[in-house]
């Protein structure tokens, strides 16, 4: 939980001097969508933050991949019981292949493996934040949050999230957690910061707003696949044959998932 405060506190600090504009209206903004905004940050920070940090203590991160991959399914599901979406038979088929296609990437290519996957408490956890996604994914979406420019939007989340998981962070130490202290640490916290957090939820924040929450969801699946390929590249890891499979899987899946919103795009831009 000190990780995920000090990478989102880390996160707002950085973004503040960029919302000059915003200042006239910034606690207008904080007052009349609190409610909403802290619904966010808690889903955002303190639920897939802070939650998945500790559920990776106790579960495998072969399990904690599988299981978080789960995300775009929660967010169709709660898209059509809670607000009757119609999922087209594509987008359905597509996010599955997806879900296959990571397989093959966390089992290393032993499909035999699952029979041996054993879960726990960190696995309920990363359940329990895979479903949180989903939310925060939907809440997105709503008129409250779709009205606040995206810059601002994202920096209000993480400072909302902050505040709420900085009581736990308090605990955690007096419990005797641990906080980072070499430079090693403060250098890799830096890079979560800037990658992770600002480039990366600032992108699918702007996804969402686009795409919607399902086929802005689908997309998470390339995150296995993008793994891989930064550690070939900056780790010397070998490239093996399943991760070709998952890639193929992955990829087509997800490019089946959004084929339909291509040609909506492609139809609109005729029409204009």
């Amino acid at each position: 939980f000190a990780t995920a405060f000090i990478r989102w506190a880390a996160a707002v600090l950085i973004m503040l001097p960029f919302l000059y504009r915003y200042w006239p209206t910034l606690f207008s903004t904080l007052r009349k969508n609190a409610g909403l905004l802290f619904s966010l940050g808690f889903m955002h920070i303190v639920i897939c933050g802070g939650v998945v940090y500790w559920s990776l203590t106790y579960t495998t991160a072969s399990n904690a991949t599988l299981i978080y991959t789960t995300s775009p399914l929660f967010i169709i599901l709660f898209e059509r019981v809670f607000a009757g979406r119609k999922v087209a038979n594509r987008e359905l088929i597509g996010i599955l292949i997806a879900f296959v296609g990571v397989m093959p990437i966390v089992l290393r290519g032993d499909l035999g493996a699952i029979a041996d996957l054993q879960f726990n408490k960190g696995d309920l956890g990363m359940l329990a934040a895979s479903m949180a996604f989903a939310v925060y994914s939907i809440l997105l979406r709503k008129n409250g949050a779709g009205a606040i420019p995206p810059m601002l939007l994202f920096t209000l989340v993480a400072l909302a999230g902050s505040l709420l998981v900085l009581p736990i962070v308090i605990w955690e130490i007096a419990q005797g957690g641990m906080l980072p202290h070499t430079t090693s640490a403060w250098s890799k916290l830096a890079g979560v910061t800037l990658i992770a957090s600002l480039a990366n939820y600032l992108a699918f924040q702007h996804s969402v707003r686009i795409f919607g929450p399902p086929l802005a969801g689908t997309v998470l699946y390339t995150s296995s696949p993008a793994s891989i390929m930064l550690a070939v590249i900056f780790l010397g890891e070998d490239f093996r044959y399943y991760h070709a499979i998952g890639f193929v899987l992955v990829l087509g899946g997800v490019i089946l998932a959004t084929l339909r919103l291509g040609s909506i795009k492609k139809t609109g831009v005729s029409k204009t």
